[in-house]
């Protein structure tokens, strides 16, 4: 008897799974040339929620990913984050980060650009970018 059925239905169901039971294992990336090693959520957040230009956030679009990113790292729903960046940009301390429709998309940005900070899949992580956090 052949499980792919299974899967497929397990698949379903962790798609739609709420509380991360089924989460996407994720990781923070950033350029191969830039010298971090290592980075906390803590630290990896203040990029993301402007509080440091030291690095340059890129984002993906509205997704899943996005919103379990906001959650586990931020601490912040996807309507806070977005507050947030309103007031950055209306007061003209910072910029909106440029957002990708997908993990090649954020991968290929980030490794184009030494100063980028970005989160993708763990299975998209190949020698064009460097892991420097991986989110529990």
């Amino acid at each position: 008897m052949s499980h792919t059925p299974l899967k497929a239905v397990l698949a379903v169901v962790c798609a739609f799974a709420v509380g991360g039971a089924c989460a996407t294992e994720m990781v923070v990336v950033v350029n191969p040339k830039n010298p971090a090693t290592r980075m906390f959520s803590e630290q990896a957040a203040q990029f993301f929620l402007g509080k440091s230009s030291l690095f340059t956030p890129v984002e993906h679009t509205d997704g899943p990913l996005r919103n379990e990113f906001y959650q586990k790292v931020l601490n912040k729903d996807a309507a806070q984050v977005k507050a947030v960046w309103s007031k950055l940009v209306f007061t003209g301390k910072a910029t909106a980060p440029k957002e990708y429709g997908s993990s090649a998309e954020v991968k290929k940005a980030v490794a184009a650009d030494p100063a980028a900070i970005g989160y993708i899949e763990k299975a998209a992580v190949d020698d064009t970018v460097k892991v420097i956090l991986t989110v529990q």
